[in-house]
């Protein structure tokens, strides 16, 4: 059954307990993960203690990459086929893309920090680094869409097209290290050969790593949807109050004639 957009709270109590929760594991699963990096596993023979910023890096592009696009993504040909066309997929399209655009300039940012001891530079037009800032772009320009004057459908129907045409991006990401000599190191779990190249502690860690951030990112999202229906009611209800305001000038009496649009009318003719 397709999501309906009746008008209820957008919190049930059920809801509301589910995302508190979301938030709480969220919390103590990053905490966890930033105490096991920080001070339990130990430092790595080539990068010493660079090598911790593992336990955030990778996990923070793995939001921005594949959970907050592949919502987006997925939410937007759902709006675009007219069997599941609903306004439910059109706020989670914008809901992954506002929470995907903080963890793509996350990951840029934590990968030019990680990037400034090793390559000796905080920036270099690397192709890994070069299409990840270029999907920053396209989520800006995403954004930049939605501001566009038009009507709820039609803000939709574009908004799903650009969220499409930018996730042609995600794939050259993802294939950029393979495709072309690259500074940026390869995958260290998710590799061509499968063979992952952290053990013990540190990979335990770094799994950590994956689950606290995806906690994260799905409280919020369920946040930032939330949000975005409140915003729609408000707006639909200072529309409701703009016409009703408009109606009553155009029935009550005119200013300065206590006799009103009829008495005046009748003193004319």
């Amino acid at each position: 059954m397709n999501p309906t957009d009746t008008e209820v709270a957008p919190w049930s109590p059920t809801a509301t307990w589910v995302v508190r929760g979301l938030g709480m594991a969220a919390a103590a699963t990053v905490a966890a993960t930033v105490w096991l990096g920080l001070w339990v596993t130990p430092p790595d023979q080539a990068q010493h203690d660079l090598v911790r910023l593992v336990y955030v890096h990778p996990p923070i592009a793995w939001v921005a990459l594949y959970l907050a696009f592949g919502v987006a993504a997925a939410s937007s040909v759902l709006w675009l086929w007219p069997r599941t066309r609903s306004r439910f997929w059109d706020r989670l399209a914008v809901s992954a893309v506002e929470v995907g655009t903080v963890f793509t300039a996350l990951t840029l940012i934590t990968g030019s920090i990680w990037g400034r001891p090793t390559w000796g530079v905080w920036w270099a037009w690397d192709a890994r680094l070069t299409s990840t800032a270029l999907l920053l772009v396209l989520l800006l320009g995403y954004l930049a869409v939605r501001r566009v004057p038009a009507d709820p459908d039609s803000r939709a129907r574009r908004s799903a097209v650009v969220a499409l045409v930018a996730a042609v991006d995600v794939p050259i990401v993802h294939f950029s290290v393979d495709w072309w000599h690259t500074l940026h190191q390869g995958a260290t779990v998710l590799n061509a050969n499968l063979s992952p190249t952290i053990h013990g502690s540190m990979a335990w860690t770094l799994l950590l790593g994956f689950v606290a951030f995806t906690l994260l990112f799905a409280w919020m999202l369920a946040i930032r949807y939330r949000i975005e229906v409140l915003s729609e009611r408000l707006l639909d209800s200072e529309l409701d109050v703009a016409l009703h305001e408009r109606w009553a000038e155009g029935t009550g009496p005119v200013a300065g004639e206590p006799g009103g649009a009829l008495a005046s009318t009748g003193r004319r003719a």
